[in-house]
């Protein structure tokens, strides 16, 4: 789209919008479903895209992208009615007779702007919390998985009037068209740099803002656990789509008495995973493009690498690495990795692992393998992240009872679920009094009731 048909898209939205017509929730299930059958329908399309794009298994493929959609999908159908309900919240007794009530009201036509690592699930999955609230939306996938960009483009023109939901294709030139809108709010998930851009953009029309984005996600291990079992979730959560995964563990800290033991499992679970040579493994996927290819072998000069470590720009391959003896001021440590490298430090008590982690910005998510009910506690309890496991690996951002989303400079803003539905509508607070006993208290002439309303605040609030 050019400029001034997006500009005709938005104003074919407000009109609609303002129609009313989102507002029933007969017309929300309908749209819902819509997406529902467009996705089912698709399977097959859109697995295939994302082989192509990023030659992501079907597994993966269903796995993080399908299912993780359909099951949001089921959850906002199944629960609409309960969250469309005016909420009646305590109402202090000096308003008597009265009753306060939050009304979830849709905010109008909204921007949902995607990333390229997860290019079906997250751009869809903030939809489906657009449309449950009520709104109208425009999306634009990312240009960087072309196949699956352009797919999704079909699959909403398939399902949806485009005065409901519409897309735009294109790279910097369509984005920056969009961002110059006035939305009534931008759901972005990619990359901090890109999303200050947003933020930017949104500030010169006060548009408010979810910012999706990432950071150095780290996973502690404590010498009281499994270790086997860690390893391979371990590494299942950090080569999972090569690694190109906004919650992966970025970077490991190894308890010393156990870090040898648990390096020489990480390499038994890699060939177990992915054979002796991964790149012939029908299971492991490939780098976006050769731009992140080559960011990413920059970062494979420092430390030791005690696995992987082979690359191929023809296929912009990099195998699945764990590099040892890693530090702090290596450039590996400096921004998030954003690929299958895993660089490991050790730590020789819970209280330094703590400290490593909170001297660095505030991660998306983390992950603390320990059998210790105090220790989970304490990790808890001293540090700061968006959303984390307990002894596994990215499992909590595929529960839509959840809310997920960052803080500090790992995102802005909350979706899944319940989540999803607030982030896209106003709640509106309303008190309802009867005409009734309409006390004179509160009306000039003051004269003396000051301390009579002083008692009346004390008593009832």
């Amino acid at each position: 789209m050019d400029r001034s048909t997006i500009m005709s898209t938005i104003q074919q939205q407000r009109d609609f919008f303002e129609s009313g017509k989102t507002r029933g929730v007969q017309f929300r299930l309908s749209q819902l479903a819509a997406l529902k059958g467009a996705v089912e329908r698709n399977e097959d399309a859109l697995c295939e895209a994302l082989k192509r794009d990023l030659n992501k298994p079907r597994f993966e493929a269903y796995l993080g992208e399908i299912a993780v959609l359909i099951k949001e999908i089921d959850y906002a159908m199944r629960k609409l009615r309960r969250w469309m309900k005016p909420k009646r919240v305590f109402t202090p007794l000096i308003h008597f007779p009265a009753a306060g009530y939050v009304y979830s009201e849709p905010l109008g036509v909204v921007l949902i702007i995607g990333p390229w690592n997860y290019p079906v699930q997250l751009i869809l999955a903030p939809l489906v919390g657009a449309l449950a609230a009520g709104n109208c939306a425009v999306l634009k996938p990312s240009e960087l998985a072309p196949h699956t960009s352009a797919l999704i483009a079909g699959i909403i023109r398939e399902a949806f009037d485009p005065a409901v939901v519409a897309g735009v294709e294109g790279g910097v030139e369509a984005a920056t068209a969009l961002l110059d809108q006035q939305f009534a709010h931008i759901f972005f998930t990619g990359g901090t740099a890109v999303g200050r851009v947003v933020a930017q953009a949104a500030a010169k029309n006060l548009i408010p803002t979810t910012l999706e984005l990432g950071g150095k996600s780290p996973c502690i291990v404590d010498r009281d656990v499994d270790l086997q079992c860690a390893a391979k979730r371990i590494v299942w959560g950090k080569f999972f789509n090569a690694g190109q995964t906004c919650v992966a563990p970025d970077y490991l800290l190894a308890h010393a008495d156990i870090k040898t033991k648990l390096l020489d499992l990480l390499k038994s679970g890699i060939k177990e995973f992915y054979g002796e040579d991964p790149k012939q493994s029908p299971d492991y996927a490939r780098i976006v493009n050769a731009r992140h290819f080559e960011r990413l072998v920059e970062l494979l000069g420092e430390g030791d690498v005690i696995a992987g470590g082979q690359t191929d720009p023809a296929d912009n391959y990099i195998a699945p690495t764990v590099i040892d003896n890693i530090s702090p001021d290596y450039k590996i440590m400096q921004s998030e990795i954003f690929g299958p490298i895993l660089p490991v430090i050790e730590y020789h008590d819970l209280t330094q692992a703590v400290s490593f982690v909170n001297r660095l910005p505030r991660p998306l998510a983390l992950y603390f393998f320990s059998t210790n009910k105090q220790k989970q506690d304490s990790v808890l309890a001293q540090t700061s992240f968006g959303g984390g496991t307990m002894n596994d690996t990215l499992i909590h951002c595929a529960t839509a009872q959840l809310p997920f989303g960052g803080v500090g400079d790992s995102g802005l803003g909350r979706y899944h679920g319940k989540a999803s539905f607030d982030t896209f509508s106003h709640k509106k607070s309303v008190i309802k009094r009867w005409l009734v006993l309409d006390v004179d208290l509160r009306y000039p002439p003051y004269g003396n009731k000051l301390p009579l309303l002083k008692r009346l605040v004390g008593w009832f609030g």
